[in-house]
């Protein structure tokens, strides 16, 4: 399981110094004092407030060692079997240890970490500086890159053959990314000096916080400690005020990986960058890309802040052989300056004109301090959407489209007042405590701003309050939902202070007006697009100690079935219009054919071979981008030169939204099928009205 510790990317660079690569005795790293103080105090606040209780047994302490060791080393290449075994004895003990506040088990694994780790890097290194060593990029061998296709290496013998094609398959990576073997050998060569400085520079405070948080995963993924340090930068974090590229990043091995790309943010609008890319080098300006592989999250964030205007280059990974880099202008990332905008898409169905607005919300803002000071003029997403919902009524739109794509979620008591627009009075989310105790006081309280037809759009990075709008628009019978399952975040977490640094716990749990919770499962959409982003890699349920889905009681509240009644003739005209659409069809066959891509568990080491994987996934590409353009009477490319060069000439303003953005197209579309549907049933129905009343 990844170690999941979030940080928004701003600030300013920092040149990191890496330590030589020569074999060196590391004394083993030790506890501090007041550890022991402070893991109790952590296992108490954990075991009294946090929403979940947990039984600290042995079933927990098997699964503590579990998890700590998968923390430590999820991809297995550093520890050996017979070290698993070895740790075996305190598979019953951690439960007892802990409670005493004792650390010196997690102190222990993670020096046979280190010191497995510093010998395997120093001989890689080793290997790489000897000229006399060729890589043969002529043999048809593999490798399982995921560790869960492989067992803990038996002795060292099989650790040096995974290590030989691993350096082998990154030496691949490196070539079909455009560097001559020689320059490869040496970036590996820094990147692995890089890794090892990582180990070497490890602390007791780094030591404590990796087995401290093993525990607090237990109970759930959003829980965990924080030293002083990572409190100043999650302090940071929300401010949203910092000058950098807008996204969050986490550690992953020796990577660092994007978990989310803040919309509005610079790295969103350059619109490259996306969640599971791994950055593996950043540069100031015009200088020299600074390979990051193995660097301390921290120190990579370090790197990538800076100022306002000035700008930072990424050189990333998306999961191919090949690496690309990006040029992103760095900005003031401020989410609530990030106001909810607003357009009008023009819908041609079945002979009649449609004029559909769309209001796209990325985020739930409010000015708080504003709002204390009693500015008249305070900006939030529920003033904005009012204020952009009258102008599109001047305009006489037949219908309005809430795009919450992206939208990660922000003030509830937002998420309330927007609800609050679209229905009458009554509930919209119910919260349950820790006591269990359920809260029932955010509600709807004035008449609907706008009763008109709507519609709202998700996909997978849709989360928390998100999550709660769509779910009481969905039970309220309201608007239909479209796109993809949302992120499944229903829990509400706490910062607590401690001794020496901060705890963040989950203490309560969203409820459904309907009794559902929007935890683990999120919002299933009435209506289902392809998503861009893998279920099993991205969402709530991919977490590991998630907790459940589950129900209370249902409040009462308005529901109309009107919409549910019309779903399945609304779902069948969308698949014979969108897969009929050569932009929507097209986006779809991308994704279906990445997606097949990327679940390859097996790694060929031929260079040749390799390079002929590519260059096939390439022309594929290249096939379902010419058949769109073929259906749309335009000239096909002669090469991928060609595209790739035509894509560069266009901007993306250019580009027609059928285009562009083929799914907010397409719900355009339905919203006019149901405007449509709705309308004819409604004519018969009073006509129906009237002849019953004329005969009577």
């Amino acid at each position: 399981m990844r170690q999941l510790t979030l940080l928004t990317v701003f600030i300013s660079a920092l040149l990191v110094t890496l330590v030589s690569s020569n074999a060196q005795e590391l004394s083993d790293i030790t506890p501090e004092s007041h550890h022991t103080k402070l893991f109790r105090e952590i296992v108490t606040q954990l075991a009294t407030t946090h929403y979940s209780s947990q039984a600290i047994d042995d079933q927990l302490s098997q699964t503590y060692l579990n998890t700590y060791i998968d923390r430590l080393d999820s991809p297995k290449r550093f520890f050996l079997a017979s070290d698993i075994t070895e740790f075996q004895k305190w598979q019953y003990k951690l439960d007892d240890l802990a409670k005493r506040g004792d650390v010196t088990a997690g102190f222990y694994i993670f020096n046979r970490l280190r010191e497995r780790a510093t010998q395997r890097l120093q001989n890689n290194i080793e290997l790489l500086e000897n000229k006399k060593h060729q890589f043969d990029f002529t043999l048809n061998e593999e490798i399982f890159l995921d560790a869960d296709d492989r067992e803990w290496f038996k002795d060292s013998k099989q650790a040096d053959d995974f290590w030989r094609r691993a350096m082998k398959d990154s030496m691949i990576r490196l070539i079909l990314g455009g560097k001559e073997q020689p320059e490869a050998r040496k970036l590996l060569i820094k990147r692995y000096k890089a890794l090892l400085n990582r180990y070497t520079q490890r602390n007791s405070k780094d030591v404590f916080q990796q087995y401290v948080n093993a525990f607090a995963s237990l109970y759930d993924p959003h829980s965990s400690y924080f030293t002083p340090r990572s409190s100043e930068n999650f302090q940071i974090n929300m401010s949203l005020s910092l000058e950098g590229i807008g996204a969050q990043l986490t550690t992953d091995d020796e990577y660092t990986e994007v978990v989310d790309v803040i919309t509005g943010g610079p790295a969103d609008i350059q619109g490259i960058l996306k969640p599971k890319d791994k950055i593996i080098g950043v540069g100031q300006g015009d200088e020299q890309i600074v390979d990051v592989i193995g660097w301390r999250i921290d120190d990579v964030v370090d790197l990538i802040r800076g100022e306002k205007g000035s700008v930072v280059r990424l050189q990333i990974d998306s999961g191919g052989s090949s690496e690309n880099i990006i040029s992103i202008v760095r900005d003031t990332v401020k989410l609530e300056e990030k106001s909810a905008q607003s357009k009008i898409i023009n819908i041609e169905n079945a002979g009649e004109k449609y004029k559909i607005g769309v209001i796209e919300i990325p985020t739930f803002y409010m000015d708080f301090e504003a709002y204390r000071k009693r500015d008249p003029n305070y900006k939030s997403t529920s003033r904005d959407v009012r204020k952009l919902l009258e102008e599109l009524k001047q305009q006489a739109v037949d219908g309005v489209v809430l795009d919450l794509r992206n939208n990660g979620g922000g003030s509830l008591y937002e998420a309330t007042a927007l609800t609050d627009l679209f229905i009458d009075y009554g509930p919209v989310v119910q919260i349950r405590d820790a006591n269990k105790k359920i809260y029932r006081n955010q509600r709807a309280t004035s008449e609907a701003y706008y009763d008109g037809p709507m519609m709202v759009l998700i996909n997978r990075l849709s989360a928390s309050a998100s999550e709660i709008f769509a779910g009481a628009i969905q039970d309220y019978g309201r608007g239909l939902i479209v796109g993809s399952q949302s992120y499944g975040k229903g829990t509400v977490q706490t910062m607590t202070d401690l001794s020496n640094g901060l705890l963040k716990l989950t203490v309560s749990k969203f409820y459904r007006v309907s009794g559902g919770s929007t935890q683990h499962r999120g919002i299933i959409p009435d209506i289902a697009y392809p998503s861009m982003f893998n279920f099993d890699e991205i969402g709530e349920s991919h977490l590991e100690s998630a907790l459940p889905w589950d129900q209370i009681h249902p409040v009462p509240h308005q529901h109309s079935d009107q919409l549910s009644k019309i779903i399945a003739p609304l779902t069948s005209a969308h698949k014979k219009r969108a897969y009929a659409d050569a932009n929507f069809s097209s986006m779809a066959d991308q994704l279906a054919l990445t997606q097949e891509w990327r679940e390859e568990t097996r790694t060929n080491l031929n260079l040749k071979q390799r390079r002929k994987r590519d260059s096939s996934l390439d022309e594929s590409l290249l096939a379902i981008e010419n058949k769109r353009r073929v259906d749309q009477k335009l000239r096909p490319y002669l090469n991928i030169k060609a595209w790739e060069a035509a894509q560069d000439e266009q901007k993306e303003d250019d580009a027609p939204i059928t285009e562009s953005d083929p799914i907010l197209h397409e719900t355009g579309f339905i919203l006019s099928d149901q405007i449509r549907l709705l309308t004819t049933k409604n004519t018969v129905s009073k006509k129906a009205k009237m002849v019953g009343h004329i005969n009577h």
